[in-house]
Protein backbone atom coordinates (compact mmCIF):
# COMPACT_ATOMS: atom_id res chain seq x y z
CA UNK A 1 0.00 0.00 0.00
CA UNK A 2 3.00 2.32 0.89
CA UNK A 3 4.20 2.23 -2.98
CA UNK A 4 0.62 3.70 -3.94
CA UNK A 5 0.59 6.53 -2.04
CA UNK A 6 2.62 8.61 -3.82
CA UNK A 7 0.48 8.06 -6.94
CA UNK A 8 -2.72 8.85 -5.21
CA UNK A 9 -1.42 12.33 -3.48
CA UNK A 10 -0.49 13.67 -7.09
CA UNK A 11 -3.33 12.72 -8.66
CA UNK A 12 -5.56 14.57 -6.10
CA UNK A 13 -2.69 17.01 -6.55
CA UNK A 14 -3.51 16.90 -9.82
CA UNK A 15 -7.22 17.45 -9.81
CA UNK A 16 -7.05 20.06 -7.37
CA UNK A 17 -4.74 22.05 -9.84
CA UNK A 18 -7.59 21.59 -12.77
CA UNK A 19 -10.41 23.03 -10.03
CA UNK A 20 -8.06 26.26 -9.26
CA UNK A 21 -7.46 27.01 -13.36
CA UNK A 22 -11.09 26.66 -13.68
CA UNK A 23 -11.85 28.90 -10.78
CA UNK A 24 -9.57 31.47 -11.71
CA UNK A 25 -10.65 31.46 -15.47
CA UNK A 26 -14.58 32.02 -13.93
CA UNK A 27 -13.42 34.57 -11.70
CA UNK A 28 -11.61 36.75 -14.45
CA UNK A 29 -14.36 36.14 -16.73
CA UNK A 30 -17.14 37.66 -13.79
CA UNK A 31 -14.38 40.54 -13.14
CA UNK A 32 -14.23 41.21 -16.64
CA UNK A 33 -18.32 41.39 -16.94
CA UNK A 34 -18.07 43.77 -13.85
CA UNK A 35 -15.78 46.12 -15.56
CA UNK A 36 -17.61 46.91 -18.49
CA UNK A 37 -20.56 48.27 -17.09
CA UNK A 38 -18.67 49.52 -13.25
CA UNK A 39 -18.35 53.24 -15.23
CA UNK A 40 -22.25 53.30 -15.09
CA UNK A 41 -22.82 53.11 -11.56
CA UNK A 42 -23.83 56.14 -9.95
CA UNK A 43 -25.40 60.26 -10.99
CA UNK A 44 -22.29 61.00 -12.64
CA UNK A 45 -21.90 57.89 -14.02
CA UNK A 46 -20.77 56.93 -18.36
CA UNK A 47 -23.47 56.16 -20.85
CA UNK A 48 -22.35 53.01 -23.33
CA UNK A 49 -23.37 53.92 -27.06
CA UNK A 50 -24.12 50.13 -28.27
CA UNK A 51 -24.98 48.56 -31.67
CA UNK A 52 -27.60 46.41 -31.99
CA UNK A 53 -27.91 43.24 -33.58
CA UNK A 54 -30.30 44.86 -36.48
CA UNK A 55 -27.50 47.92 -37.00
CA UNK A 56 -29.53 50.24 -34.64
CA UNK A 57 -27.36 52.45 -31.92
CA UNK A 58 -28.23 52.49 -28.26
CA UNK A 59 -27.66 55.23 -25.54
CA UNK A 60 -27.75 54.02 -22.48
CA UNK A 61 -26.46 53.54 -18.73
CA UNK A 62 -28.52 50.85 -17.39
CA UNK A 63 -26.77 48.08 -16.54
CA UNK A 64 -29.63 45.36 -18.14
CA UNK A 65 -29.85 46.81 -21.61
CA UNK A 66 -25.88 47.18 -21.70
CA UNK A 67 -25.35 43.35 -20.92
CA UNK A 68 -28.63 42.32 -23.38
CA UNK A 69 -26.60 43.39 -26.37
CA UNK A 70 -23.18 41.86 -25.07
CA UNK A 71 -22.48 38.53 -26.75
CA UNK A 72 -19.88 36.54 -24.53
CA UNK A 73 -19.08 33.04 -25.12
CA UNK A 74 -17.56 32.61 -21.42
CA UNK A 75 -20.05 30.46 -19.53
CA UNK A 76 -19.41 31.96 -16.33
CA UNK A 77 -19.80 35.24 -17.80
CA UNK A 78 -23.07 34.25 -19.37
CA UNK A 79 -24.58 33.37 -15.84
CA UNK A 80 -23.03 37.11 -14.57
CA UNK A 81 -25.19 38.46 -17.11
CA UNK A 82 -27.84 36.57 -16.36
CA UNK A 83 -27.78 38.07 -12.67
CA UNK A 84 -28.97 41.43 -14.59
CA UNK A 85 -31.32 40.12 -15.94
CA UNK A 86 -32.93 38.74 -13.03
CA UNK A 87 -32.79 41.47 -10.49
CA UNK A 88 -34.48 43.67 -13.25
CA UNK A 89 -37.68 41.09 -13.52
CA UNK A 90 -37.81 41.51 -9.60
CA UNK A 91 -37.11 44.43 -8.61
CA UNK A 92 -36.40 46.70 -12.05
CA UNK A 93 -33.52 48.37 -10.33
CA UNK A 94 -30.00 47.25 -8.82
CA UNK A 95 -28.94 46.32 -12.36
CA UNK A 96 -25.24 47.28 -12.07
CA UNK A 97 -24.68 47.28 -8.48
CA UNK A 98 -25.57 43.69 -8.53
CA UNK A 99 -23.05 42.72 -10.93
CA UNK A 100 -20.40 45.39 -9.47
CA UNK A 101 -21.04 43.26 -5.82
CA UNK A 102 -21.04 39.84 -8.02
CA UNK A 103 -17.45 40.09 -9.11
CA UNK A 104 -16.20 42.24 -6.21
CA UNK A 105 -16.96 39.01 -4.30
CA UNK A 106 -15.40 36.82 -6.73
CA UNK A 107 -12.38 38.88 -6.88
CA UNK A 108 -11.69 38.70 -2.78
CA UNK A 109 -12.20 35.07 -2.95
CA UNK A 110 -9.39 34.55 -5.64
CA UNK A 111 -6.72 35.09 -3.12
CA UNK A 112 -8.15 32.17 -0.76
CA UNK A 113 -8.57 30.13 -4.25
CA UNK A 114 -4.82 30.34 -4.75
CA UNK A 115 -4.23 29.74 -0.98
CA UNK A 116 -5.27 26.20 -1.68
CA UNK A 117 -8.84 26.95 1.02
CA UNK A 118 -12.05 25.07 -0.06
CA UNK A 119 -14.58 26.54 -2.21
CA UNK A 120 -17.08 25.13 0.45
CA UNK A 121 -15.61 26.95 3.11
CA UNK A 122 -15.81 30.23 1.15
CA UNK A 123 -19.07 29.68 0.40
CA UNK A 124 -20.04 28.78 3.78
CA UNK A 125 -18.39 32.02 5.00
CA UNK A 126 -20.29 34.32 2.10
CA UNK A 127 -23.58 32.94 3.47
CA UNK A 128 -23.04 33.39 7.22
CA UNK A 129 -22.43 36.81 5.65
CA UNK A 130 -25.06 37.77 3.79
CA UNK A 131 -27.37 36.30 6.80
CA UNK A 132 -25.84 39.18 9.09
CA UNK A 133 -25.95 41.78 6.25
CA UNK A 134 -29.80 41.31 5.66
CA UNK A 135 -29.80 41.31 9.60
CA UNK A 136 -27.97 44.78 9.67
CA UNK A 137 -30.19 45.97 6.60
CA UNK A 138 -33.48 45.26 8.76
CA UNK A 139 -31.80 47.12 11.96
CA UNK A 140 -31.08 50.53 10.27
CA UNK A 141 -34.31 50.25 7.51
CA UNK A 142 -36.86 53.36 7.93
CA UNK A 143 -40.25 52.83 7.82
CA UNK A 144 -42.26 55.34 5.18
CA UNK A 145 -45.72 55.77 4.69
CA UNK A 146 -47.01 55.00 1.39
CA UNK A 147 -49.24 57.85 1.59
CA UNK A 148 -46.71 60.71 2.03
CA UNK A 149 -45.93 61.91 -1.46
CA UNK A 150 -42.59 63.67 -0.78
CA UNK A 151 -41.68 60.72 0.80
CA UNK A 152 -42.19 58.99 -1.99
CA UNK A 153 -40.76 61.49 -4.42
CA UNK A 154 -37.89 62.00 -2.45
CA UNK A 155 -37.14 58.07 -3.14
CA UNK A 156 -38.25 57.36 -6.70
CA UNK A 157 -35.68 60.38 -7.51
CA UNK A 158 -32.72 59.46 -5.92
CA UNK A 159 -33.13 55.69 -7.51
CA UNK A 160 -33.50 57.64 -11.36
CA UNK A 161 -30.98 60.56 -9.95
CA UNK A 162 -28.32 58.00 -11.62
CA UNK A 163 -29.92 58.07 -14.60
CA UNK A 164 -30.21 59.84 -18.06
CA UNK A 165 -33.77 61.63 -17.11
CA UNK A 166 -32.38 62.77 -14.01
CA UNK A 167 -31.78 66.14 -15.60
CA UNK A 168 -35.54 66.49 -15.71
CA UNK A 169 -36.16 66.97 -11.94
CA UNK A 170 -39.08 65.41 -10.41
CA UNK A 171 -40.96 64.33 -13.80
CA UNK A 172 -40.15 61.09 -13.94
CA UNK A 173 -40.60 60.31 -10.63
CA UNK A 174 -43.98 62.12 -10.72
CA UNK A 175 -45.01 60.03 -13.95
CA UNK A 176 -44.19 57.13 -11.89
CA UNK A 177 -45.88 58.02 -8.64
CA UNK A 178 -49.11 58.74 -10.65
CA UNK A 179 -48.89 55.54 -12.66
CA UNK A 180 -48.16 52.87 -9.66
CA UNK A 181 -51.00 54.38 -7.64
CA UNK A 182 -53.61 54.83 -10.56
CA UNK A 183 -52.87 51.53 -11.51
CA UNK A 184 -52.13 49.97 -7.87
CA UNK A 185 -54.69 47.28 -6.35
CA UNK A 186 -55.52 46.76 -2.35
CA UNK A 187 -54.71 43.65 -0.91
CA UNK A 188 -55.33 44.44 2.76
CA UNK A 189 -53.58 44.72 5.88
CA UNK A 190 -51.47 48.07 3.96
CA UNK A 191 -50.51 46.43 1.13
CA UNK A 192 -50.62 47.10 -2.31
CA UNK A 193 -50.45 45.06 -5.77
CA UNK A 194 -48.88 46.71 -8.30
CA UNK A 195 -48.91 44.94 -12.30
CA UNK A 196 -46.39 47.18 -14.55
CA UNK A 197 -46.53 45.39 -17.50
CA UNK A 198 -50.32 44.17 -17.77
CA UNK A 199 -52.04 47.37 -16.62
CA UNK A 200 -49.81 50.39 -17.29
CA UNK A 201 -49.19 51.29 -20.60
CA UNK A 202 -46.64 53.31 -21.91
CA UNK A 203 -46.51 54.98 -25.25
CA UNK A 204 -44.04 56.86 -26.77
CA UNK A 205 -44.56 59.59 -29.58
CA UNK A 206 -42.22 61.44 -30.68
CA UNK A 207 -42.45 64.91 -31.22
CA UNK A 208 -43.30 67.74 -28.51
CA UNK A 209 -40.64 68.10 -25.29
CA UNK A 210 -40.09 65.70 -22.47
CA UNK A 211 -42.42 68.21 -20.04
CA UNK A 212 -45.41 67.80 -22.40
CA UNK A 213 -45.34 64.11 -21.08
CA UNK A 214 -48.18 62.73 -18.50
CA UNK A 215 -50.21 60.25 -17.17
CA UNK A 216 -53.53 59.99 -18.22
CA UNK A 217 -56.56 59.11 -15.94
CA UNK A 218 -57.80 56.56 -18.49
CA UNK A 219 -55.95 54.89 -21.51
CA UNK A 220 -54.77 55.52 -25.00
CA UNK A 221 -54.45 53.10 -28.32
CA UNK A 222 -53.34 54.02 -31.61
CA UNK A 223 -56.80 53.20 -33.21
CA UNK A 224 -59.30 55.10 -34.95
CA UNK A 225 -63.06 55.06 -35.30
CA UNK A 226 -63.87 52.59 -37.84
CA UNK A 227 -66.46 55.28 -40.05
CA UNK A 228 -64.81 58.61 -39.07
CA UNK A 229 -67.34 60.74 -41.43
CA UNK A 230 -70.10 58.97 -40.34
CA UNK A 231 -69.20 57.92 -36.21
CA UNK A 232 -69.06 60.93 -33.56
CA UNK A 233 -64.94 60.88 -32.73
CA UNK A 234 -66.09 62.68 -29.18
CA UNK A 235 -68.48 61.21 -26.99
CA UNK A 236 -68.88 63.00 -22.96
CA UNK A 237 -70.02 60.19 -20.41
CA UNK A 238 -69.83 57.12 -22.63
CA UNK A 239 -71.38 53.86 -22.41
CA UNK A 240 -68.72 51.14 -23.28
CA UNK A 241 -69.14 47.49 -24.69
CA UNK A 242 -66.23 45.34 -24.81
CA UNK A 243 -66.68 42.26 -27.44
CA UNK A 244 -64.13 39.66 -27.89
CA UNK A 245 -65.89 37.77 -31.15
CA UNK A 246 -66.30 39.29 -34.79
CA UNK A 247 -69.40 41.35 -35.41
CA UNK A 248 -69.67 39.66 -38.80
CA UNK A 249 -71.19 36.56 -41.05
CA UNK A 250 -69.18 33.08 -39.51
CA UNK A 251 -66.84 31.94 -42.06
CA UNK A 252 -66.12 28.22 -42.43
CA UNK A 253 -63.49 26.35 -40.44
CA UNK A 254 -62.21 24.77 -44.22
CA UNK A 255 -63.33 25.50 -47.73
CA UNK A 256 -67.15 25.29 -48.07
CA UNK A 257 -69.09 24.38 -51.17
CA UNK A 258 -72.90 25.49 -51.00
CA UNK A 259 -74.90 23.67 -53.87
CA UNK A 260 -77.81 26.45 -55.64
CA UNK A 261 -80.32 24.84 -57.53
CA UNK A 262 -82.58 27.78 -57.97
CA UNK A 263 -81.32 31.71 -58.15
CA UNK A 264 -83.84 32.89 -55.88
CA UNK A 265 -81.61 30.48 -53.42
CA UNK A 266 -78.46 32.76 -53.63
CA UNK A 267 -80.72 35.80 -52.78
CA UNK A 268 -82.24 33.51 -49.73
CA UNK A 269 -78.23 32.90 -48.57
CA UNK A 270 -77.38 36.76 -48.77
CA UNK A 271 -80.63 37.82 -46.95
CA UNK A 272 -79.72 35.06 -44.07
CA UNK A 273 -76.28 36.60 -44.02
CA UNK A 274 -77.98 39.56 -43.16
CA UNK A 275 -80.36 38.74 -40.98
CA UNK A 276 -77.62 37.33 -38.80
CA UNK A 277 -75.86 40.51 -38.51
CA UNK A 278 -79.16 42.42 -37.95
CA UNK A 279 -79.56 40.45 -34.94
CA UNK A 280 -76.03 40.34 -33.62
CA UNK A 281 -76.52 44.22 -33.77
CA UNK A 282 -80.01 44.75 -32.27
CA UNK A 283 -78.36 42.45 -29.50
CA UNK A 284 -76.07 44.66 -29.08
CA UNK A 285 -77.86 48.16 -29.60
CA UNK A 286 -80.51 47.07 -27.06
CA UNK A 287 -78.02 48.39 -24.65
CA UNK A 288 -77.46 51.92 -25.86
CA UNK A 289 -73.86 51.79 -26.46
CA UNK A 290 -72.07 54.86 -27.14
CA UNK A 291 -69.23 53.22 -28.41
CA UNK A 292 -68.50 49.49 -28.98
CA UNK A 293 -65.11 47.88 -29.26
CA UNK A 294 -64.16 44.49 -30.46
CA UNK A 295 -60.87 42.48 -30.99
CA UNK A 296 -61.88 40.79 -33.55
CA UNK A 297 -63.83 41.60 -37.44
CA UNK A 298 -66.36 44.56 -38.08
CA UNK A 299 -67.95 43.43 -41.32
CA UNK A 300 -69.30 46.74 -43.64
CA UNK A 301 -73.31 46.08 -43.02
CA UNK A 302 -72.46 46.07 -39.11
CA UNK A 303 -70.75 49.39 -39.73
CA UNK A 304 -74.03 50.17 -41.39
CA UNK A 305 -76.27 49.72 -38.54
CA UNK A 306 -73.87 51.13 -35.72
CA UNK A 307 -73.52 54.32 -37.63
CA UNK A 308 -77.31 55.16 -38.22
CA UNK A 309 -77.84 54.20 -34.37
CA UNK A 310 -75.37 56.83 -33.77
CA UNK A 311 -72.77 54.33 -32.45
CA UNK A 312 -68.64 54.48 -32.65
CA UNK A 313 -66.71 51.13 -33.03
CA UNK A 314 -63.77 50.35 -33.02
CA UNK A 315 -62.14 47.43 -34.64
CA UNK A 316 -59.30 44.92 -34.28
CA UNK A 317 -57.95 45.97 -30.90
CA UNK A 318 -55.23 44.62 -29.21
CA UNK A 319 -56.24 42.15 -26.60
CA UNK A 320 -53.83 43.64 -23.61
CA UNK A 321 -55.39 47.01 -24.69
CA UNK A 322 -58.70 45.86 -24.28
CA UNK A 323 -58.32 44.47 -20.55
CA UNK A 324 -57.04 47.87 -19.97
CA UNK A 325 -60.22 49.97 -20.73
CA UNK A 326 -62.36 47.32 -19.12
CA UNK A 327 -60.44 47.70 -15.84
CA UNK A 328 -60.23 51.54 -16.95
CA UNK A 329 -63.80 51.91 -17.50
CA UNK A 330 -65.24 49.33 -15.27
CA UNK A 331 -66.58 47.37 -18.34
CA UNK A 332 -66.95 43.53 -18.68
CA UNK A 333 -65.55 42.00 -22.11
CA UNK A 334 -67.87 39.82 -23.66
CA UNK A 335 -67.53 36.99 -25.93
CA UNK A 336 -71.10 36.69 -27.16
CA UNK A 337 -73.39 39.08 -27.93
CA UNK A 338 -76.46 37.27 -27.15
CA UNK A 339 -74.99 36.83 -23.58
CA UNK A 340 -74.63 40.80 -22.33
CA UNK A 341 -76.18 41.99 -19.46
CA UNK A 342 -76.30 45.64 -17.95
CA UNK A 343 -73.75 45.03 -15.62
CA UNK A 344 -70.96 44.56 -18.89
CA UNK A 345 -71.48 47.96 -19.94
CA UNK A 346 -68.64 50.38 -18.60
CA UNK A 347 -69.96 54.09 -17.47
CA UNK A 348 -67.12 54.72 -15.81
CA UNK A 349 -65.24 57.13 -18.45
CA UNK A 350 -65.39 60.71 -18.23
CA UNK A 351 -64.95 61.11 -22.05
CA UNK A 352 -63.88 59.43 -25.61
CA UNK A 353 -62.47 61.47 -28.16
CA UNK A 354 -60.06 60.46 -30.99
CA UNK A 355 -57.21 62.78 -31.38
CA UNK A 356 -54.44 63.30 -34.41
CA UNK A 357 -50.85 63.83 -33.10
CA UNK A 358 -48.60 63.98 -35.88
CA UNK A 359 -49.84 61.65 -38.85
CA UNK A 360 -51.41 59.10 -36.57
CA UNK A 361 -55.00 58.68 -34.87
CA UNK A 362 -55.08 57.55 -31.05
CA UNK A 363 -58.26 57.32 -29.16
CA UNK A 364 -58.11 58.69 -26.09
CA UNK A 365 -60.48 56.97 -23.43
CA UNK A 366 -59.71 59.50 -20.02
CA UNK A 367 -61.11 61.20 -16.89
CA UNK A 368 -62.27 57.53 -15.82
CA UNK A 369 -63.76 57.94 -12.25
CA UNK A 370 -61.82 54.70 -10.54
CA UNK A 371 -59.20 53.55 -12.87
CA UNK A 372 -57.54 50.91 -12.51
CA UNK A 373 -55.20 51.03 -15.47
CA UNK A 374 -53.65 53.90 -17.13
CA UNK A 375 -51.36 55.25 -19.90
CA UNK A 376 -48.40 56.83 -19.49
CA UNK A 377 -48.04 59.49 -22.71
CA UNK A 378 -44.59 60.49 -23.16
CA UNK A 379 -43.09 62.99 -25.87
CA UNK A 380 -39.90 63.15 -26.82
CA UNK A 381 -37.37 65.01 -29.67
CA UNK A 382 -36.49 61.81 -30.89
CA UNK A 383 -36.66 58.15 -30.66
CA UNK A 384 -33.52 57.23 -29.04
CA UNK A 385 -34.20 60.12 -26.38
CA UNK A 386 -37.98 58.15 -25.85
CA UNK A 387 -36.46 54.93 -25.51
CA UNK A 388 -34.08 56.01 -22.71
CA UNK A 389 -36.54 57.91 -20.96
CA UNK A 390 -38.94 54.69 -20.86
CA UNK A 391 -36.44 52.84 -19.22
CA UNK A 392 -35.49 55.07 -16.70
CA UNK A 393 -39.25 55.15 -16.65
CA UNK A 394 -40.07 51.50 -15.81
CA UNK A 395 -37.17 51.49 -13.32
CA UNK A 396 -38.86 54.22 -11.54
CA UNK A 397 -41.95 52.29 -11.95
CA UNK A 398 -40.36 49.00 -10.15
CA UNK A 399 -39.16 51.32 -7.06
CA UNK A 400 -41.99 52.93 -6.66
CA UNK A 401 -44.13 49.70 -6.56
CA UNK A 402 -41.15 48.09 -4.54
CA UNK A 403 -42.30 50.76 -2.25
CA UNK A 404 -46.24 49.98 -2.06
CA UNK A 405 -45.28 46.18 -1.09
CA UNK A 406 -42.19 46.98 1.08
CA UNK A 407 -42.68 50.45 2.82
CA UNK A 408 -39.31 50.43 3.71
CA UNK A 409 -36.40 53.04 3.22
CA UNK A 410 -32.44 52.78 3.25
CA UNK A 411 -29.48 54.91 3.02
CA UNK A 412 -28.78 55.96 -0.37
CA UNK A 413 -24.92 56.92 -1.90
CA UNK A 414 -22.80 53.91 -0.11
CA UNK A 415 -24.22 54.29 3.40
CA UNK A 416 -25.81 50.93 3.35
CA UNK A 417 -23.13 48.98 2.26
CA UNK A 418 -20.35 51.06 4.31
CA UNK A 419 -22.58 50.11 7.53
CA UNK A 420 -22.74 46.33 6.42
CA UNK A 421 -18.89 46.42 6.17
CA UNK A 422 -18.27 47.99 9.44
CA UNK A 423 -21.07 45.84 10.81
CA UNK A 424 -19.31 42.49 9.68
CA UNK A 425 -15.82 43.36 10.03
CA UNK A 426 -16.91 43.58 13.73
CA UNK A 427 -18.56 40.37 14.37
CA UNK A 428 -15.59 38.47 12.35
CA UNK A 429 -13.95 38.38 15.54
CA UNK A 430 -16.42 36.04 16.78
CA UNK A 431 -16.15 34.10 13.62
CA UNK A 432 -14.43 31.10 14.40
CA UNK A 433 -11.95 28.57 12.04
CA UNK A 434 -10.90 28.72 8.86
CA UNK A 435 -14.18 30.89 7.76
CA UNK A 436 -12.96 33.75 9.47
CA UNK A 437 -10.69 35.15 6.78
CA UNK A 438 -13.16 34.90 3.82
CA UNK A 439 -15.63 36.17 5.82
CA UNK A 440 -14.16 39.17 6.57
CA UNK A 441 -13.08 39.48 2.72
CA UNK A 442 -16.86 39.38 2.10
CA UNK A 443 -17.24 42.49 4.77
CA UNK A 444 -14.54 44.10 2.44
CA UNK A 445 -16.08 43.43 -1.04
CA UNK A 446 -19.36 45.58 -0.04
CA UNK A 447 -17.05 48.49 -0.24
CA UNK A 448 -17.19 48.01 -3.88
CA UNK A 449 -20.35 49.80 -3.90
CA UNK A 450 -18.96 53.45 -2.66
CA UNK A 451 -15.60 53.05 -3.87
CA UNK A 452 -16.66 52.99 -7.34
CA UNK A 453 -18.98 55.84 -6.96
CA UNK A 454 -15.79 57.43 -5.17
CA UNK A 455 -14.26 56.54 -8.92
CA UNK A 456 -17.21 57.88 -11.25
CA UNK A 457 -17.35 60.81 -9.39
CA UNK A 458 -13.86 61.53 -10.16
CA UNK A 459 -12.90 62.20 -6.43
CA UNK A 460 -9.43 61.05 -4.72
CA UNK A 461 -10.87 57.52 -4.27
CA UNK A 462 -8.46 56.77 -1.15
CA UNK A 463 -9.26 60.15 1.06
CA UNK A 464 -12.94 59.60 0.36
CA UNK A 465 -13.03 55.98 1.67
CA UNK A 466 -10.95 56.61 4.25
CA UNK A 467 -13.00 59.67 5.62
CA UNK A 468 -16.44 57.42 5.13
CA UNK A 469 -14.45 54.27 7.35
CA UNK A 470 -13.66 56.80 9.78
CA UNK A 471 -17.50 58.14 9.82
CA UNK A 472 -18.48 54.13 9.70
CA UNK A 473 -16.56 52.78 12.05
CA UNK A 474 -17.83 50.98 15.09
CA UNK A 475 -21.25 50.72 13.06
CA UNK A 476 -22.10 54.38 13.99
CA UNK A 477 -23.48 57.16 11.55
CA UNK A 478 -25.67 54.62 9.54
CA UNK A 479 -26.54 57.14 7.12
CA UNK A 480 -23.33 58.77 6.45
CA UNK A 481 -22.87 58.26 2.44
CA UNK A 482 -21.79 59.79 -0.46
CA UNK A 483 -23.44 62.29 -2.39
CA UNK A 484 -22.78 61.27 -6.11
CA UNK A 485 -23.84 64.62 -7.34
CA UNK A 486 -21.66 67.12 -5.59
CA UNK A 487 -18.67 64.10 -4.23
CA UNK A 488 -19.46 65.39 -0.65
CA UNK A 489 -19.42 62.81 2.06
CA UNK A 490 -22.83 63.91 4.16
CA UNK A 491 -25.62 62.47 5.85
CA UNK A 492 -28.34 61.06 3.20
CA UNK A 493 -31.28 62.21 5.36
CA UNK A 494 -30.77 65.64 5.00
CA UNK A 495 -29.77 64.93 1.31
CA UNK A 496 -33.14 62.18 0.53
CA UNK A 497 -30.59 59.56 -0.99
CA UNK A 498 -32.49 56.69 -0.23
CA UNK A 499 -33.10 53.35 -1.84
CA UNK A 500 -35.62 51.00 -1.39
CA UNK A 501 -35.31 48.35 1.25
CA UNK A 502 -36.49 45.44 -1.51
CA UNK A 503 -33.68 46.48 -4.31
CA UNK A 504 -31.02 46.15 -1.65
CA UNK A 505 -31.80 43.28 0.15
CA UNK A 506 -32.35 41.64 -3.44
CA UNK A 507 -29.18 42.79 -5.06
CA UNK A 508 -26.92 41.12 -1.81
CA UNK A 509 -29.22 37.92 -2.47
CA UNK A 510 -28.46 37.69 -5.88
CA UNK A 511 -24.71 39.31 -5.53
CA UNK A 512 -23.78 36.41 -3.14
CA UNK A 513 -25.55 33.42 -4.19
CA UNK A 514 -24.13 34.20 -7.79
CA UNK A 515 -20.76 34.33 -6.57
CA UNK A 516 -21.21 30.84 -4.57
CA UNK A 517 -22.27 29.18 -7.28
CA UNK A 518 -19.77 30.13 -9.77
CA UNK A 519 -16.87 28.94 -6.48
CA UNK A 520 -18.76 25.62 -6.58
CA UNK A 521 -17.84 24.63 -10.10
CA UNK A 522 -14.69 23.34 -10.51
CA UNK A 523 -14.94 21.99 -14.41
CA UNK A 524 -16.04 23.12 -17.22
CA UNK A 525 -17.32 20.37 -19.62
CA UNK A 526 -18.51 21.27 -23.12
CA UNK A 527 -21.08 19.66 -25.05
CA UNK A 528 -20.71 21.22 -28.17
CA UNK A 529 -19.90 19.17 -31.01
CA UNK A 530 -16.14 21.08 -32.70
CA UNK A 531 -16.75 22.42 -35.89
CA UNK A 532 -14.90 20.93 -38.65
CA UNK A 533 -11.26 22.21 -39.74
CA UNK A 534 -11.60 23.94 -43.27
CA UNK A 535 -9.29 21.77 -45.36
CA UNK A 536 -10.93 18.53 -44.30
CA UNK A 537 -13.17 16.95 -46.69
CA UNK A 538 -17.35 16.38 -45.38
CA UNK A 539 -18.86 13.37 -45.14
CA UNK A 540 -20.46 12.45 -48.25
CA UNK A 541 -24.27 13.02 -48.05
CA UNK A 542 -26.42 9.73 -49.91
CA UNK A 543 -27.64 10.86 -53.39
CA UNK A 544 -31.09 10.84 -54.03
CA UNK A 545 -31.83 10.54 -57.81
CA UNK A 546 -34.27 12.81 -59.04
CA UNK A 547 -37.02 12.66 -62.53
CA UNK A 548 -34.46 15.06 -64.27
CA UNK A 549 -31.86 12.51 -63.60
CA UNK A 550 -33.14 10.08 -64.75
CA UNK A 551 -34.76 11.87 -68.48
CA UNK A 552 -30.71 13.02 -68.56
CA UNK A 553 -29.23 9.56 -68.20
CA UNK A 554 -28.38 8.39 -72.06
CA UNK A 555 -30.44 5.15 -73.03
CA UNK A 556 -28.25 1.77 -73.91
CA UNK A 557 -28.98 0.44 -77.09
CA UNK A 558 -30.73 -2.63 -77.17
Amino acid sequence: MALHAPVLVMKDSMKRESGTKVHRANIQAAKAVADIIRTTLGPRSMLKMLLDASGGIVVTNDGNAILREIDIAHPAAKSMIELSRTQDEEVGDGTTSVIVLAGEMLHVAQAFIDKNYHPTVICRAYTKALDDALAVLDKIAMPVDVNDRAAMLGLVKSSIGTKFTGQFGDLIADLAIDATTTAGVDLGQGMREVDIKKYIKVEKIPGGQIEDSKVLKGVMFNKDVVAPGKMRRKIVNPRIILLDCPVEYKKGENQTNAELMKEEDWQVLLEMEEEYIKNLCAQILKFKPDLVITEKGLSDLAIHYLSKAGVSAIRRLRKTDNNRIARACGAVIVNRPEELQESDVGTGAGLFEVKKIGDEFFAYIVDCKDPKACTVLLRGASKDVLNEVERNLQDAMSVARNILKNPKLLPGGGATELTVSATLKQKSSSVEGVEKWPYEAAALAFEAIPRTLAQNCGLNVIRTMTQLQGKHANGENAWVGLDGRSGDVVDMKERKIWDSYSVKAQTFKTAIEAACMLLRIDDIVSGIKKKQAPGASAPKQPQIETEGDADNEQMIPE
